[in-house]
């Protein structure tokens, strides 16, 4: 990874126009920001339309997951950067947990992310999602069938669990191939991640499909995977309305009076469920559905749901008698 002094040409005019104006849209309320950088194109193309736009106004941090051997090279490599470029950077070495590493490596980066946040005093944290990471993700939640709410894209702006510090995505409308192009402007070297080429992991599978398939329109999927999250917040408006009007509570149980499209009713299920603690998976609430809408019902998630005419009634499961 090379540095030189120079900013990318590509990060000035138009293109830190662009960035500012998201940034803004985004984040009205301003200050200092700061960035997840990992030192890949997409993420040094981030820093680089920052440092064009916010100088002096943003951080960066690096998260070492400590599963390559390579990554604390890398980590380092972005410190030097970063230095040599006057950005305060502070590099962040988290545990993966067992099990799946790239969801486990996910809620750690975030973690730590929010907690250097908290401590910087930083406004908000922004990262290099794009709008080929959104189209990707459509079409891997396509395979497996999901509802809206898995179709879903990342929004522009949400919140890291147990942080109240902003998160922002305002590259969500570049393309990888922009990205790049803002990198190679400025002379600089991105770091090679070997998983990005690994087609044991599905997104690099559908990632390879896309770039064979030059039929498809990745920035239309990725507006789609957009217009999916604008539903997805409407229906969530409404299963509110719905629980708001049509739920209520008779001492240890929720007695819920189905009014709206099956859509809604799902929801309201699933926030009944885990009124009580449940924590279910959406194929089994569609089941459940099922069962009371034909007027029967079943145990889900630990609690107990019966059809009651024209109620359907939740209630803690009963504890279960242990064997003499």
């Amino acid at each position: 990874m090379t540095a030189p002094a120079t900013r990318s040409p590509a990060a000035n005019g138009s293109g830190a126009d662009r960035f500012a104006d998201e940034l803004a849209r985004l984040w009205p309320e301003g200050g200092r920001l700061g960035l997840a950088v990992s030192g890949g194109a997409d993420s040094l193309a981030l820093m680089l339309l920052a440092e064009a736009t916010l100088p002096g106004r943003f951080e960066v941090a690096t998260v070492d997951h400590g599963l390559r051997t390579a990554s604390v090279a890398e980590t380092e490599q972005v410190a030097t950067l970063c230095a040599e470029r006057g950005i305060p950077c502070t590099i962040l070495r988290v545990t993966v947990p067992p099990g799946n590493l790239q969801a486990g490596a996910r809620m750690a980066r975030y973690a730590a992310l929010g907690r250097w946040a908290a401590g910087r005093s930083l406004g908000a944290i922004a990262t290099a999602h794009h709008a080929d990471d959104q189209a990707e993700t459509l079409l891997m939640r396509l395979g497996r069938g999901s509802g809206v709410a898995g179709l879903a894209g990342v929004r522009g702006r949400g919140t890291i669990d147990g942080s109240p510090i902003p998160l922002l995505r305002p590259l969500l409308g570049w393309r990888r191939s922009e990205l790049s192009q803002v990198v190679g402007a400025a002379g600089l070297d991105a770091v090679a991640d070997p998983s990005n080429g690994d087609e044991r992991f599905e997104r690099v599978r559908v990632r390879r499909a896309l770039e064979q398939l030059p039929g498809l329109d990745t920035a239309a999927i990725a507006r789609s995977a957009s217009h999916l999250a604008d539903a997805d917040a409407a229906l969530e408006w409404a299963t509110a309305i719905e629980w708001g009007e049509r739920v209520s509570a008779e001492g240890p149980r929720l007695r819920y009076r189905p009014r709206a499209p099956r859509a809604i009713a799902l929801r309201v299920i699933e926030r009944a469920l885990r009124h009580f603690g449940g924590v279910p998976r959406r194929g089994d609430i569609v089941r459940l559905l099922a069962r009371l809408e034909a007027g029967g019902g079943g145990n889900l998630a630990g609690v107990m749901v019966r059809a009651e005419q024209a109620e359907w009634v939740f209630a803690p499961e009963a504890p279960r008698r242990s064997q003499a």
